[in-house]
């Protein structure tokens, strides 16, 4: 779905909802925001083609952060993309290149999991550790990719979240920052949000962004401005 100039939403089924990847798309190519869970590669290059779009155009992968619906399919498109360039904060690299542990889905929860599914997790996280260099994005950070993005730094939900502006369409893609349900925006998932007063300060980031729409990674595109939710969110801090 065309959401802006230059910008496509991508629909990735997960479990009883979705999910949705970003293109943007450039003379030199396209970037992808976020890649979906490890066993979505063939609906994540299905959904890439149905949006009229080659997945060997992919020159740039942003990685949002380090949870696995978003970072699942970084290892085989690594593979395939071996010239594409890889992007996250710094602030979640350590996992994401697999060098520690992942926050949330620690030894103990992936062991809860039932045999195949844990094998399939081992051998992801150790894909991970034979990614090329990645290279670091960091908050005020400024890249013409889209019409033109800015890097904003979010921690709390992961230390490394990063939601993207594009000024140019007041486009705010907010990762897991923010999230539409029954229509409705609403704040972080407080369930899969470790510290919350923190990624709830972080939306202070966003406050004063003439935004018009968001697109969030769990529930997809909400038009209008965040400003309402924020200020109800925040204004205990």
């Amino acid at each position: 779905m065309n959401i802006g100039h230059n910008v496509i939403a991508l629909t990735i089924p997960l479990g009883p909802s979705e999910v949705h990847p970003v293109l943007l798309k450039d003379e030199d190519g396209l970037t992808l925001i976020d890649t979906g869970m490890f066993d979505q590669y063939d609906a994540l290059i299905q959904a890439v083609k149905d949006a009229g779009e080659a997945p060997s155009d992919i020159k740039r992968i942003i990685l949002t952060h380090q949870d696995t619906d978003h970072i699942g399919n970084l290892p085989a498109l690594a593979r395939e993309l071996p010239d594409a360039g890889l992007f996250t904060h710094p602030g979640d690299l350590p996992v994401i290149n697999g060098s520690q542990p992942m926050l949330k889905m620690t030894p103990e929860r992936i062991a809860q999991l039932p045999e195949a599914r844990q094998e399939e997790f081992q051998q992801f996280l150790e894909q991970l550790k034979q990614l090329k260099d990645i290279t670091e994005l960091h908050d005020g950070d400024h890249f013409p990719w889209g019409g033109g993005l800015e890097i904003i730094h979010t921690p709390g939900h992961t230390p490394g979240h990063i939601c993207l502006y594009l000024p140019e369409q007041e486009l705010l893609l907010a990762a897991d920052e923010l999230r539409v349900v029954d229509g409705n925006l609403a704040g972080p998932w407080d369930a899969a949000t470790p510290d919350m007063p923190l990624a709830l300060s972080s939306l202070l980031k966003l406050k004063d962004l003439p935004i018009r729409s968001v697109l969030c990674y769990h529930g997809g595109l909400y038009e209008g401005s965040p400003q309402t939710l924020i200020k109800s969110l925040t204004e205990a801090l």
